[in-house]
């Protein structure tokens, strides 16, 4: 394991160097639940502090004002009176996910909210792990936190500086490479998704590099019945889980 946080939005004023903050009710619960999170700071409005002391949660501070938390998680930002000042997660190696049974490869998806969606999805159909470009994808941050809904607790994140070589990576470790592909694609119901699955992902409008479809064993599409034949990544990688799950159910790895 290699420490989080290589990559993270720029701090604001009152969030300490090297923190991560993650913010609202979802994102900051999972955070606070998580024994692998080390936790620099709660702040919570008396509201949020009630639901918290509801839930059991142990050593609450007093409470802050909601002002407070505007400054940390910037203008805009739906914090939903809570907020966490925490230390990032690590980050696995590729090779410290050989025991996984499945992977997202994301091939520069870069947008903060559409990366944290997907990785809500992947907690929610039990994918081991996320894997992203350190320089095409997004910072470590509450955006993309808060659009994980407390998958960021579940999902481990790791960063390659190559993809190309770590889709290499994977296949020596034993993963079959699905890239999702809207052409010259085979559908995704008529694939064989039993063992370890890769399942690689290009962002909206490009899709996936000529370098990234090469290093996939098969590209694969899903059918879709009108006449959008489109849809947002996060959007697909629902789908493209959901039927590999159907297809071939797998045990969370831990």
């Amino acid at each position: 394991m290699r420490p989080r946080g290589k990559r993270r939005e720029p701090t604001r004023g009152g969030i300490e160097s090297g923190a991560a903050l993650i913010y609202g009710w979802h994102s900051a619960l999972a955070a606070l639940r998580n024994p692998r999170r080390r936790i620099r700071k709660l702040l919570a409005t008396p509201n949020a502090l009630q639901r918290l002391s509801d839930l059991g949660i142990p050593d609450l501070p007093p409470p802050a004002e909601a002002s407070e938390i505007d400054r940390l998680a910037g203008a805009g930002a739906v914090h939903q009176g809570i907020a966490v000042l925490c230390d990032p997660l690590p980050e696995p190696e590729l090779d410290e996910l050989a025991d996984a049974e499945l992977l997202l490869v994301l091939d520069q998806v870069t947008d903060p909210r559409n990366v944290g969606a997907i990785l809500r999805s992947a907690a929610a159909f039990g994918c081991n792990a996320l894997v992203l470009t350190e320089r095409h994808g997004p910072a470590d941050s509450g955006v993309l936190a808060k659009a994980a809904s407390g998958g960021l607790e579940h999902v481990a994140l790791a960063r390659v500086k190559n993809l190309a070589r770590a889709l290499g990576e994977l296949a020596e470790l034993g993963f079959h490479r699905l890239g999702l592909d809207s052409a010259h694609a085979d559908p995704l119901e008529s694939v064989d998704a039993s063992g370890k699955i890769a399942l690689v992902l290009g962002a909206e409008g490009k899709g996936l590099r000529r370098l990234t479809r090469e290093n996939c064993d098969r590209l694969v599409r899903i059918d879709l019945p009108g006449p959008i034949k489109s849809l947002n990544v996060s959007n697909a990688a629902t789908l493209a889980l959901f039927a590999i799950r159907r297809s071939v159910p797998k045990p969370p790895f831990s």
